[in-house]
């Protein structure tokens, strides 16, 4: 069937011979080069198969660490606005009984302030 030649080389020429495609008459090294081009680009889809799920990977492990700096982030937000409420009302009572404050002499009006924890929220 194949006279010596490889296996391959009838398949082609049969996948080659079916109708509607004319056979095209191939030599042995235009075989090799189509299968040497094939393997090439085999490992070349594989290389950038590889590189692609590592760049996914790396994006994946970006995302968690990211999400954690968020978590802590939020958590230290939470408690500076419950520092800010404290020492407000903190300040606020302290106002009340300051003799500074309540001194005849002291002719500089304190103006009230704008709540402090509002300007400072998340919106």
């Amino acid at each position: 069937m194949s006279h010596g030649l490889p296996a391959a080389w009838s398949v082609l020429q049969r996948s080659a011979a079916t109708p509607g495609n004319q056979p095209q008459p191939q030599s042995p090294e235009d075989d090799d080069r189509k299968v040497r081009r094939r393997e090439k680009n085999r490992v070349a889809a594989q290389r950038s198969r590889k590189k692609q799920t590592q760049k996914a990977d790396k994006l994946h492990e970006e995302y968690e660490c990211l999400e954690q700096e968020n978590t802590v982030l939020r958590r230290e937000i939470g408690k500076l606005t419950e520092e800010l409420k404290y020492l407000t009302e903190a300040l606020r009572e302290h106002e009340k009984i300051c003799p500074l404050l309540l001194c005849p002499m002291n002719f500089v009006p304190v103006p009230p302030r704008p709540d402090p924890v509002a300007g400072c929220l998340p919106r």
